[in-house]
C-alpha cells in the first residue's frame, strides 16, 4: 500500500523539539511527510501565504503569538487548513478551549509516540474535511444570517480590548472591530449598564477562570441598551499568571425580549383564567386532575390542593364521573376537541346543564400529555332556548298566517293598480277642423311611473268642445293605497265639475272645497298639488290655474324659448284641500303651432345621486331646453334617462307622471 504524501508546516522556536518532532514523523507507517519549520508565529503566516501545505502543528506558547487566538489567525489566513496545537501542560480543560477555538487536536508534547503522532495527523485531516464539507453545506443555507456569528474579544484584566471581531463591532454597534477597541477604552464604565457589572465578571472569573451564560445589559456605540451573553476564559502563561480574557459574545436582546414577553403572557393567562367566571380544569393521561381555577374550585368547595391528584370519582356521582372519562379518552385518543352540552352535578346541589369545551395538551414534543376543560352553566339558557323554541313555533304559524293575507293583499293591489290605470285616459281626444282623428291639431303624450304598486299621481285630458282640451293633473303627498284613494276621489270629482271646466280659476276653486268638505269628516289632511289647463286651439290661448303645482313648462319652439307657466298675479296659491275658502285665478298665455306644454309632478326631479345632490327644477328646465325640439314622446324619455344617469340609476323616490299637450299643424290648414 502507498504511503500517503504529506505537506506539513511546523510553528515551533523549539530546534530540539523540531527534530523530535520531524525524526517521529519519519517512523510513519502510512504516511511520508515533507515537514516545513518556521520558529515563529509571524514567519508562520508569511509561510502560509503559499500553497499546498496539508496540515499546521502550532506550539500554543510560541513567544510572537497569541496562545489560543493564534488558532483564530491561523483560521483567518487559512481557513480550510487542519491545525494541531501542541503544548507543555497536560490539561483538559484546555484541550477542550483548544477544541471549541477551531484547533483538530492538542498535543501534550511529553506524551507524544509515533504511532499517536501519526495518528493525531490523519484523524485532523480527516475531521478537517468533515468540518469543510459542514461548513460548506452551513455556509449555503446561513450565508444570509451574519448577525447571528458570535462576537469574539480579547481584553485585560484592566478592562480594556486587545482584539475584536467584526461580529462583535456591529453588536455594540460599531463601524469596524479598530473603533471598538479605540472608544472602548474602560469597560466597567462604558459598557455595562448596571454598576459593578463588570467587578461581578472578574470575581467570577478569579474564582473559576471559567464563565459560561454570562447575561447582561450593555450600552451600544448609539446609546441604546440590548442584551449579551459572554462565554469566557482566562489565559494564563506557564507560571499561572493571568495574561487576558478570551470569549465569544451572543446577542440575546430578542430572547430575552421574548422571554419578558412570555411572562407577561403567562401572567396574563393566569390572571384571565383565575378571574374568568368559567370553570376552568387540567389532566393528566390518567384522568388526575392537576389545576384547577377559582372559579373551579369554589364550584367543588375544594381548595386547589384537595382537588390536585384527585379524579372524577372523587367529586361526581358515578354514572357521570365514567361518563367524563369515556369523554376524556375520547379526546386524549383522537387529538380532537370535544363541545358538547351535558349534564352536571356538583357536590351538594341540584343538577343542572353546562356546555363544555375540552382540548388535547400537547408538551413540547408535540406528545399529548393530558386535556384542558371548561365549562359553563347554561341551565337558564337552555330553559330560554325551550321557551324561544315554543315562540319560535307560534311565530311560525303566524307568519303563515300572514303569507295568507299578504297574498291576499297582493291580489288586492294588483286589482287596484289595474283599476287606477284604467282612470287615467286609455285614449286622447281628438281635435281636427276636418274632423279626421289623425289630423288632430292637439296630440297628448304622457309618462306614468308609480314607485309602488298604486300611486298618488293622475292625471286626465278631456274634450270640452270641438276646440277646446282641458289637462289636468295633480300629485297626492306620499303614495300607496291612502294617496292612490285620494285620487280616486278627486277623479270622481273632477267628472262632476265638466259644467265648470272651462274656467280653470272657478274649476279650481270648486274643486278644493269639495275635496276639503271629504277630507274634513277623515280627520287626516292630503296635501294635494294640482294643475288644470284649457288650450283652445281657434283663440290660440292657454289659460290655467295652479294650486301649488310646479310650474308646467311652455316649450315655444318658434321662439326657441321655453318657459314657465307662471301665475298672472305672480303668487303661489295654496294646494288642494288645505284651505276650504281658497280662492284660485286663472291666468293666460298665447298658444302659436309648435309649442308644447309639458305637465309634471315633483317625483321627476326630487332624485338624489350616489353624493346625496338633488336634481333641480333648474337643471330640469336646461335639459328641456337642449332638447326642446324633439317630439314630445322623445322628449320625455330623453329627460327621463338623464335623470337616472344623474341618479345613478337608482329607481324614482316618488310617483313621476309627464303629461304633454302639443299644438301641431293639422292636416286640414292652419288651425
Amino acid at each position: 500500500m502507498a504511503r500517503e504524501a504529506l505537506r506539513i508546516l511546523l510553528i515551533e522556536n523549539d530546534p530540539a523539539f523540531a527534530r523530535y518532532l520531524g525524526d517521529m514523523l519519519g517512523q510513519a507507517r502510512d504516511l511520508s511527510v515533507d515537514l516545513e519549520l518556521r520558529g515563529g508565529l509571524h514567519a508562520g503566516l508569511e509561510a502560509l501565504n503559499g500553497a499546498g501545505f496539508d496540515a499546521v502543528i502550532l506550539d500554543l506558547c510560541v513567544p510572537d503569538g497569541a496562545g489560543l487566538a493564534n488558532v483564530w489567525l491561523i483560521r483567518a489566513l487559512a481557513p480550510r487548513l487542519p491545525i494541531i496545537m501542541t503544548g507543555e501542560a497536560d490539561d483538559e480543560i484546555l484541550a477542550m478551549e483548544t477544541v471549541h477555538e477551531g484547533a483538530q487536536d492538542y498535543l501534550v508534547k511529553s506524551q507524544l509516540t509515533p504511532s499517536g503522532l501519526e495518528r493525531s495527523i490523519r484523524y485532523a485531516i480527516e475531521r478537517h474535511r468533515m468540518d469543510m464539507a459542514l461548513l460548506a453545506a452551513e455556509e449555503k443555507y446561513h450565508s444570509l444570517f451574519d448577525r447571528l456569528v458570535e462576537g469574539i474579544f480579547q481584553t485585560t484584566p484592566q478592562g480594556q480590548y486587545q482584539m475584536a471581531n467584526a461580529a462583535l463591532a456591529r453588536i455594540y454597534g460599531y463601524s469596524s472591530p479598530e473603533e471598538l477597541i479605540q472608544t472602548l477604552t474602560d469597560i466597567g464604565r462604558s459598557l455595562y449598564v448596571k454598576p459593578g457589572r463588570r467587578d461581578e465578571f472578574i470575581g467570577l472569573m478569579q474564582k473559576h477562570d471559567i464563565i459560561t451564560d454570562f447575561e447582561s445589559q450593555i450600552f451600544c456605540r448609539d446609546g441604546t441598551v440590548i442584551w449579551i451573553s459572554e462565554h469566557c476564559r482566562a489565559i494564563r502563561d506557564e507560571q499561572g499568571r493571568l495574561l487576558y480574557y478570551e470569549g465569544t459574545v451572543v446577542d440575546i436582546t430578542e430572547r430575552k425580549q421574548a422571554e419578558e414577553d412570555l411572562r407577561n403572557s403567562e401572567a396574563l393567562y393566569h390572571s384571565l383564567v383565575e378571574t374568568l367566571p368559567q370553570n376552568i380544569f387540567r389532566k393528566d393521561l390518567q384522568g388526575r386532575f392537576t389545576f384547577g381555577n377559582q372559579q373551579f374550585c369554589r364550584s367543588l368547595g375544594k381548595t386547589l390542593p384537595e382537588i390536585v391528584g384527585k379524579t372524577d370519582f372523587d367529586f361526581f356521582p358515578p354514572e357521570l364521573a365514567a361518563k367524563y372519562q369515556q369523554d376524556d379518552r375520547r379526546v386524549i385518543e383522537t387529538g380532537n376537541s370535544c363541545q358538547k352540552v351535558e349534564e352536571h352535578q356538583p357536590p351538594g346541589r341540584e343538577k343542572m346543564y353546562v356546555q363544555v369545551v375540552k382540548t388535547p395538551l400537547h408538551g413540547a414534543d408535540g406528545a399529548t400529555i393530558g386535556l384542558q376543560g371548561i365549562f359553563w352553566d347554561i341551565t337558564q339558557q337552555r330553559l330560554a332556548d325551550e321557551r324561544i323554541r315554543r315562540v319560535n313555533a307560534l311565530l311560525a304559524q303566524s307568519r303563515n298566517e300572514l303569507r295568507a293575507k299578504n297574498a291576499q293583499m297582493q291580489d288586492e293591489l294588483k286589482m287596484a293598480q289595474e283599476i287606477q290605470l284604467t282612470m287615467l285616459p286609455q285614449q286622447y281626444p281628438a281635435f281636427s277642423p276636418s274632423g279626421e282623428a289623425s289630423e288632430s291639431v292637439f296630440q297628448f303624450t304622457h309618462r306614468y311611473l308609480p314607485t309602488g304598486s298604486v300611486g298618488g299621481d293622475f292625471f286626465t285630458v278631456s274634450s270640452l268642445s270641438e276646440t277646446a282640451a282641458g289637462v289636468f293633473i295633480c300629485d297626492v303627498a306620499g303614495h300607496g293605497v291612502q294617496a292612490a284613494l285620494v285620487t280616486a276621489m278627486i277623479r270622481a270629482l273632477v267628472e262632476e265639475l265638466k259644467p265648470v271646466a272651462t274656467e280653470p280659476g272657478q274649476f279650481m276653486t270648486k274643486l278644493n272645497g269639495d275635496l276639503c268638505a271629504i277630507l274634513k269628516h277623515t280627520g287626516t289632511p292630503m296635501l294635494t298639488t294640482a294643475f288644470y289647463l284649457v288650450a283652445d286651439w281657434r283663440a290660440r290661448t292657454a289659460r290655467y290655474a295652479n294650486a301649488g303645482h310646479p310650474k308646467p313648462f311652455h316649450l315655444r319652439r318658434t321662439a326657441g324659448l321655453v318657459q314657465p307657466l307662471a301665475n298672472a298675479s305672480g303668487k303661489s296659491q295654496p294646494a288642494l284641500g288645505l284651505f276650504e275658502n281658497a280662492s284660485y285665478q286663472t291666468s293666460e298665455a298665447a298658444l302659436c303651432p309648435g309649442d308644447l306644454i309639458m305637465l309634471f309632478t315633483d317625483g321627476l326631479y326630487e332624485v338624489e345621486n350616489p353624493e346625496n345632490l338633488l336634481y333641480s327644477q333648474d337643471q330640469l328646465l336646461a335639459s328641456a331646453r337642449q332638447h326642446a325640439q324633439l317630439p314630445a314622446a322623445r322628449l320625455f324619455d330623453k329627460l327621463l334617462d338623464q335623470i337616472k344617469g344623474f341618479s345613478a340609476g337608482t329607481r324614482f323616490a316618488d310617483d313621476v307622471c309627464l303629461v304633454g299637450l302639443e299644438f301641431t299643424q293639422g292636416a286640414g290648414g292652419q288651425p
